[in-house]
């Protein structure tokens, strides 16, 4: 009968075992993820959509763990061998649209520097090429990565600036639209806290490279 109305109760709704699903997608034991959703607060959400829930909160809690792994995070330096190899840039290769190209160069090591779509990186090059303290930088290779609990961090750039007739390396500027961590994903404002604590590990001498942020050349200069 079409116009039959047909009416469920809750109790009659099979739901699926939270516990078990969160802790195959967290690795976390059964006694802290009762923690995590007693004290939350939104159980109630679990009963309206159950699956929605177990994913949303499996991905919050994943979240939650990046992140606690590299608060106070502290990189050490094994062996006494401290050197940049020679070998980073003789094999890179230049690839991308002629559009996001600043051809001809004179200060970058390559003789045309690929940057990305956004303006931040082209206009940091054409800066960089314009001011007398830089005097020569590189934009990283691809394969130039710094480790971390949260993957690999693939930062921007390295420059040699003259300061006081005494040479600095700055390694690694981050140009990304702005400086303030909160208005970058929470991922890789993490990783930039790991690229920090690793360029710290290898400060061993009076003059070591140093590992900064900044979205334009009046940030590089003020901490120059």
């Amino acid at each position: 009968n079409s116009g039959m109305i047909v009416t469920i109760e809750e109790g009659d709704i099979a739901l699926p075992d939270v516990l078990t699903d969160l802790q195959d997608r967290t690795q976390l034991t059964r006694k802290g993820l009762v923690r995590i959703l007693t004290e939350c607060g939104r159980l109630k959400d679990f009963k309206r959509n159950p699956q929605a829930f177990i994913e949303i909160a499996g991905e919050v809690i994943n979240r939650t763990k990046r992140l606690a792994l590299v608060d106070g995070i502290k990189y050490q330096r094994i062996g006494d061998e401290h050197y940049y190899a020679q070998e980073l840039f003789q094999q890179e290769e230049l690839t991308g649209y002629l559009r996001n190209m600043l051809k001809d160069a004179t200060k970058s090591v390559f003789e045309h520097v690929v940057y990305d779509s956004g303006g931040v990186e082209r206009t940091f090059a054409e800066q960089l090429e314009k001011n007398e303290s830089v005097k020569i930088y590189a934009k990283l290779p691809a394969w130039f990565k710094v480790p971390t609990p949260l993957g690999t961090y693939n930062p921007d750039w390295a420059v040699l600036v003259e300061v006081s007739g005494e040479e600095r390396l700055y390694f690694v500027i981050e140009t990304k639209g702005s400086l303030f961590t909160d208005d970058l994903r929470d991922n890789e404002a993490a990783k930039i806290m790991c690229g920090e604590a690793h360029f710290k590990a290898l400060e061993i001498d009076p003059n070591p490279a140093r590992y900064i942020k900044a979205t334009k050349i009046d940030d590089l200069m003020e901490r120059c």
